[in-house]
């Protein structure tokens, strides 16, 4: 594997030009996000287009990408059109308040890896910056942008670190949200969580809460990891 790609099963990502690469964090959310009943997907910051190609492969939804980063744009309409599901996939590139203010069509489920590196200090590289903090898209933002944006049985999915879980579910709540599954991301068995995947809703539900282990081992994923990600993952399954 070169740095500039990353072969999947199904499909292929050319990452030679965008801020981020291929990361755990984009393979956990795009496999974990439940798709059942999602006619209409919206993936906010797509990056290279990752979970919106995940997406694309595990149903048959019309997807709609989102991505601020001129250079990721690039990589992300390569990789869509280079894909069995090009049809299906849209990109629009420009900031997400922008895709609210001239689109009016309403998603089943928006997905999105957001920013995260939210209180520490900036990197000198903008692009990077754009892609791992709030410059651009606040918790804020993207939670009311999403309310806007879902239908009434629509469902927000995103992954974050632990330590900004309580801000975004306070903030989700404030907006409405209802908290549906949350899932704490164990990178080694014995270690504390350091990533969180959560699912929201604008109907009130029962959460489900769990765990999932990455690594059983140095040298071994989990079982559970492994089935997450069979689909996706050449080494899997």
């Amino acid at each position: 594997m070169s740095n500039n790609w990353f072969q999947f099963k199904q499909f292929r990502i050319e990452q030679g030009r965008s801020a981020l690469k291929v990361g755990t964090d984009g393979v956990l959310l795009g496999a974990w996000c439940k798709i059942e009943g999602a006619a209409k997907i919206l993936d906010v910051g797509t990056g290279t287009g990752l979970i919106a190609l995940m997406m694309a492969q595990v149903s048959a939804a019309a997807i709609s990408a989102i991505e601020i980063d001129e250079a990721s744009c690039g990589d992300a309409l390569l990789n869509f059109r280079n894909s069995p599901w090009h049809e299906r996939l849209s990109l629009f590139a420009g900031d997400f308040n922008a895709f609210q203010d001239t689109h009016s069509e309403k998603f089943d489920l928006v997905v999105s890896n957001p920013p995260f590196f939210i209180k520490s200090m900036r990197s000198a590289d903008m692009a990077s910056s754009v892609a791992r903090h709030d410059v651009s898209l606040s918790f804020q933002q993207l939670i009311a942008g999403s309310k806007r944006l879902l239908n009434e049985n629509g469902r927000l999915a995103v992954i974050l670190p632990v330590e900004s879980l309580d801000d975004f579910r306070e903030t989700a709540r404030l907006e409405g949200f209802y908290l549906g599954r949350r899932t704490s991301v164990i990178p080694k068995l014995g270690k504390p969580p350091k990533r969180v995947l959560l699912e929201f809703s604008l109907a009130a539900v029962y959460p489900e809460i769990g765990e999932l282990v990455i690594l059983q081992d140095l040298h071994h994923y989990s079982a559970r990891f492994e089935a997450l990600t069979k689909d996706f993952y050449l080494d899997h399954g």
